[in-house]
């Protein structure tokens, strides 16, 4: 038996569902099960029905309706509820022990960045139920490659990283929208970036005042090493296939799947052969 699931994180449209969707395109089309897992209560499905929907336990505008929160307070406000229910989870997924499960997560970065929410659903799912997870970081390539909001998403990726205690990939998504040969090779220095020399671009440009704050970011970023990104083509199935077989390493899924016995005619002819010898 193996329990092994992804987590589907990042800011609000940086392409979580899509990368999901395309995802399950994929494992489903190289004849693997899969299934979504919706941990958004505002969220839609799309070209796939949710598998399992948090919805389907509290949805986001009725708790907006007779609570009067805001979206953001509703969506806490969820997820407290959807702690103090784990069991109405443990019977949604208890069926799909050999599956993969793809979770879908909100786009309130502060749900896994400050607050302890997804990391107390993350314990429960790898020591309750003996989940293999790992965590997918999502930034936008178009907003990557300005040198400030780089280090931005790198720390509220690293935030996650810290809070989750997941094996962790970072990715760019969307690289299809970066234009240009100069923007496409700006783009090739981020998937692998020297932090020391983008800081160095950043103080030629900055007030003298924040340098020694920019330099201690770097050397925090490269102290963790969360200056790796895959690149992300949700529409590419090579893409979208190179970043699975990362996910399957992290989450050593080929180890976890049961030896199968050899098919019967295949007995009879390796006896046939035998035989003939």
């Amino acid at each position: 038996m193996s329990r092994v699931g992804v987590l589907v994180l990042g800011p609000a449209g940086v392409g979580k569902s899509t990368f999901c969707t395309s995802l399950l395109t994929h494992i489903q089309s190289i004849g693997r099960r899969a299934h979504l897992v919706n941990l958004d209560p505002a969220a839609e499905p799309g070209e796939y029905e949710f598998t399992v929907d948090i919805r389907d336990l509290i949805p986001l505008e009725d708790v907006m309706e007779e609570m009067e929160f805001g979206p953001n307070g509703g969506l806490l406000y969820c997820f407290e509820f959807l702690l103090n229910h784990l069991d109405w989870l443990d019977g949604e997924i208890g069926d799909y022990e050999d599956e993969f499960l793809i979770f879908d997560c909100p786009g309130q970065i502060e749900l896994y960045t400050h607050i302890p929410v997804l990391p107390a659903l993350v314990k429960h799912l790898t020591q309750n139920l003996s989940f293999s997870l790992c965590a997918t970081y999502l930034l936008e390539a178009p907003f990557v490659i300005d040198r400030s909001k780089f280090f931005s998403g790198v720390m509220s990726a690293m935030s996650a990283m810290i809070l989750l205690e997941l094996p962790h990939l970072n990715i760019l998504s969307k690289v299809d929208l970066v234009k240009g040969d100069m923007s496409k090779r700006e783009l090739k220095r981020f998937l692998n970036p020297d932090p020391n020399l983008l800081v160095d671009e950043i103080n030629e440009k900055s007030n003298p005042k924040f340098h020694k704050l920019n330099q201690a970011i770097t050397q925090l970023v490269d102290d963790f090493g969360m200056v790796q990104f895959l690149p992300l083509e949700s529409g590419t199935p090579d893409s979208v296939a190179t970043i699975l077989s990362y996910i399957d390493d992290v989450t050593q899924w080929a180890e976890a799947q049961e030896p199968k016995e050899p098919k019967e005619e295949n007995i009879e002819d390796d006896d046939d052969d035998a035989n003939v010898m």
